[in-house]
């Protein structure tokens, strides 16, 4: 059988519509047809929701990285990260009994250079013993938007990982991305001398009466 299989050199993006999905069906990289709702497209629906995230955290650093070139850094991981979302896009949009050795994936790899990228941004980080909110600074803000996007595929209670078993590496993958996220989001933060929110329990609890 030819191999239809997604391969980045012969992917073409004409025409932009098809019509071909007006009766609430989508194609796999197979060419099989699978109604929009089912659940390998709502796993790479959300990757592309995470890939956008990442894509509007990346604008947003080079834009501070012209005020502040200490947070330069930040941009090539975020550029990388987008091309493996996109890898892991094409193992969810292709089935596994059609999947080829050379198609675009996450490794084990990917997910060690993560850990090693977490534990070296982190050790240079102040120590802090509570939870830390969103929003110290508007970069801060766009990266965390991104950590339940990336804790989701991975630990949603979608039948996803039931009927359709989700790769181990990209389980491990999305884990370890939500975890490198919230590292470079207080980085950043840092960097900018922007001073965290540290979550208060009784911040908004009502006074006690005397």
């Amino acid at each position: 059988m030819r191999d239809q299989t997604l391969d980045a050199s012969r992917i073409t993006i004409d025409p932009i519509y098809t019509r071909r999905g007006d009766q609430g069906e989508t194609s796999l990289a197979g060419g099989q047809r699978v109604a929009k709702d089912n659940a390998r497209i709502e796993a790479y629906g959300v990757i592309d929701e995470l890939n956008a995230f990442f894509g509007s955290a990346r604008a947003l650093a080079e834009e501070t990285t012209d005020r502040n070139g200490r947070v330069w850094p930040l941009v090539p991981f975020l550029l990388r990260v987008q091309h493996e979302l996109f890898n892991i896009g094409c193992i969810l949009a292709t089935r596994p009994e059609e999947m080829q050795p050379s198609q675009a994936r996450v490794i084990l790899a990917d997910v060690t250079r993560l850990e090693h990228e977490i534990d070296r941004v982190n050790r240079g980080l102040p120590a802090r013993r509570c939870f830390v909110l969103s929003g110290s600074g508007c970069l801060n803000g766009v990266c965390t938007n991104a950590v339940p996007s990336a804790a989701g595929p991975s630990g949603s209670p979608s039948p996803w990982p039931v009927r359709n078993p989700f790769p181990p590496e990209a389980v491990q993958y999305l884990n370890r991305l939500a975890d490198a996220l919230f590292v470079w989001s207080r980085w950043v933060s840092h960097v900018c001398s922007e001073s965290e929110s540290l979550w208060d329990p009784d911040h908004s609890a009502p006074v006690p009466d005397r």
